[in-house]
């Protein structure tokens, strides 16, 4: 993983300006909604809004995997609602580019959890091959 796909984290402050600009066309989307059924306004959209009503309510994941990987979505896939620290991991994984944090969640804090995972073995919604170190060196000596 490299830091042109790390998930962007917003402050709600900044979630509320990019809201009052009317020029984007923006789908929201509640986390008991099928994707599929909206595909057509979704294929306009420059951003998707996946909700989050708390934090133990993981329907977004299944609908941000199924926007990246099923429907080709490739504008801005945004988490909302009650975003947490521990979260953001798995939500860049399953392809979320930006997330809104919680209210009262240092931005700081957010990002030092995410620095700490700079790369998986595994694939995931963005990466579907396995993690190789590009800088390993050949044997031929």
């Amino acid at each position: 993983m490299n830091a042109s796909t790390r998930i962007r984290l917003i402050t709600l402050a900044e979630h509320a300006s990019d809201a009052s600009n009317p020029s984007r066309q923006v789908v929201s989307l509640a986390n008991d909604a099928d994707p599929a059924e909206q595909k057509e306004l979704i294929a306009t959209a420059a951003r998707v809004e996946l909700h989050f009503p708390n934090f133990t309510d993981g329907r977004a994941y299944s609908q941000a995997y199924l926007l990246r990987r099923r429907l080709g979505f490739k504008g801005d896939l945004r988490a909302t609602g009650d975003v947490l620290v521990d979260q953001l991991i798995q939500m860049e994984r399953t392809g979320f580019s930006s997330a809104v944090l919680k209210d009262g969640i240092d931005p700081e804090d957010a990002q030092r959890q995410l620095d700490r995972f700079p790369a998986f073995y595994q694939g995931d919604v963005i990466h579907d091959a396995p993690f190789v170190r590009s800088d390993v060196g050949s044997n031929d000596e």
